[in-house]
């Protein structure tokens, strides 16, 4: 088949990935890998930049076959080691809800939100299509959280494993998923192990081996859809 993929990155690091993989034709502005026409949108980190570069990009009239976001992630599991790259199959706002003196509530726990409110089913965002059903056939498919400050400390990595039992952590992942979702855009997500959640050293990071491993994981999916 032949598509028009978006693929959203927050950084032009991760961005990148796409212009020096193998196979792709870069003619002035045009991009395209086989028979499918691509092109890219870096949203700045975050949900809030990502939700607004995707509403803006799909205001313009533009309206891709499949969105694609591309990217790193931190590991909360053991057996999802550095250069990991997994299906996100499902996501949510893990920080956005209330502090008590007892302890975290979510919008929905705290009586804010409806936990099943389209686009959320039980607080969540899922993920479900033909391009992410192709893609966990061949790669991990994982559940993933989706936050403002990325976790550093042994009291919120506990509060995390214990709320929502992730497998992997972003800081745009639910919001990709939201906007896709409100827009009935089919989407996938993509994302390389480049650390283990904990407290922040960069040295135990190795984001080079992340996306080296995310292109080419990035090129075998694309070839699953021609």
């Amino acid at each position: 088949m032949s598509l028009r993929i978006l693929f959203v990155a927050a950084t032009p690091l991760e961005a990148e990935i796409l212009n020096l993989m193998p196979g792709i034709n870069n003619i002035g502005e045009s991009i395209s890998f086989g028979s499918h026409k691509m092109s890219t949108l870096v949203t700045g980190v975050g949900s809030v930049a990502t939700a607004w570069a995707m509403t803006k990009e799909f205001s313009s009239g533009i309206r891709p076959d499949l969105a694609v976001n591309i990217g790193i992630a931190g590991s909360f599991r053991d057996d999802l080691p550095t250069g990991e790259v997994v299906v996100p199959v499902s996501d949510c706002f893990a920080d956005a809800g209330i502090d008590t003196g007892t302890g975290f509530l979510t919008l929905a726990e705290a009586g804010l939100e409806d936990p099943d409110k389209f686009p959320f089913i039980g607080g969540r965002i899922l993920s479900e299509n033909m391009f992410v059903k192709r893609a966990s056939e061949m790669l991990k498919p994982v559940k993933a959280v989706t936050v403002n400050t990325s976790t550093g400390s042994a009291g919120i990595i506990e509060r995390m494993i214990r709320k929502y039992n992730p497998d992997i952590e972003t800081m745009e992942g639910a919001a990709f998923f939201y906007i896709c979702r409100r827009e009935n855009i089919p989407c996938l997500a993509l994302r390389s192990v480049s650390n283990r959640v904990g407290p922040r050293s960069m040295g135990k990071w190795n984001i080079p081996l992340a996306l080296d491993k995310l292109q080419n994981r990035l090129k075998e999916v694309l070839l699953l859809f021609d």
